[in-house]
């Protein structure tokens, strides 16, 4: 038996909260970044998600020393899952429209597919994955317009830096691989941290936030953009991944550019174009067929059915 519970309600409704803290994330972004820089909208995130996961490490007797022999491990993991990838995902959306942001972001799942390959083991790349990657770059095209790819605007720029946050992602899974068995709070703490200790620096250079004129809602943006998409969508994450695993947890990526266009619409009246919706579809039927298992020999010893399925849950 695997020991984890069976899928309840209870666990479908923290996947959803989950993915609708995380698109949210897109549209608190754009909010803010009317009259907030984009490091600084990183750093202000990072900064309050990273306190209150400090204080959740305590709670858990975990501590940072613990962490010293995967230092290397953890500023490649802050650089790649948070300070680089909050940066540009803001600087982006200076000019790209949140729901779009969000559409771009779900190619994530399956770049990280093309960086397993390389970089791993047990998650090599078989006729399904490369035809839900390639039907990804089509979903791109779509989205950003086939006569606009070359063209080098400045929308097109923001975007391809919008899908390099999205690379960066993916680099980020792959570390964390690396840090598997580690104490999961500290981890996320340390991770926070160098975040903050390379994001620092550029905010008081570039930014000067002591000259900044901060409108109230953006200030709310900041906070809310730190307490739940950073903070307690942290903590879900790891909830959601004990009671279920890293497979369960795999759906969100269909539900989070759902999210991302309708918080965009409801809140802050952005419309759609209909490209827009084809390429989410396209990108989401990419994932979907990716995700679809491949075996190579369909007949198995009943002990070596057991051994699979009991690590079928890395996706």
């Amino acid at each position: 038996m695997s020991g984890k519970p069976k899928t309840l309600i209870t666990d479908y409704a923290l996947l959803i909260t989950l993915a609708a803290m995380f698109g949210a994330s897109f549209m608190m972004t754009k909010v803010a970044v009317v009259d907030v820089p984009p490091a600084t909208i990183a750093l202000s995130r990072i900064l309050i998600g990273g306190v209150m996961l400090y204080f959740v490490m305590l709670f858990y007797k975990q501590n940072l020393r613990s962490l010293l022999p995967h230092w290397k491990m953890i500023t490649l993991a802050g650089f790649f899952g948070t300070a680089l990838p909050f940066f540009l995902i803001s600087w982006g959306q200076e000019k790209v429209d949140a729901g779009l942001t969000s559409i771009l972001m779900a190619v994530m799942p399956l770049i990280t597919l093309v960086l397993a390959h390389f970089f791993t083991n047990d998650e090599k790349l078989n006729l399904f994955k490369i035809m839900g990657f390639c039907l990804g770059l089509v979903g791109v095209a779509v989205l950003i317009g086939f006569d606009k790819l070359a063209s080098f605007t400045e929308e097109a720029i923001r975007s391809y830096a919008i899908m390099l946050a999205a690379c960066s992602y993916a680099v980020h899974a792959i570390l964390s691989k690396y840090l598997t068995g580690a104490p999961r709070y500290a981890v996320s703490s340390a991770v926070l941290l160098v975040s903050v200790i390379i994001l620092l620096p550029i905010v008081l250079y570039l930014d000067a936030p002591w000259n900044l004129s901060i409108s109230t809602t953006s200030w709310w943006m900041l906070v809310l953009l730190g307490i739940f998409p950073t903070g307690v969508g942290m903590l879900m994450l790891f909830a959601i991944i004990e009671r279920q695993g890293a497979g369960f947890l795999s759906q969100i990526n269909f539900l989070v550019p759902v999210f991302g266009i309708l918080w965009a619409i409801a809140l802050i009246d952005e419309t759609l174009p209909p490209n827009a919706l084809a390429a989410l579809v396209i990108i989401l039927a990419g994932v979907a067929i990716a995700r679809i298992k491949y075996n190579k020999e369909p007949i198995q010893k009943p002990i070596e059915n057991t051994i699979e399925n009991s690590v079928e849950q890395k996706s």
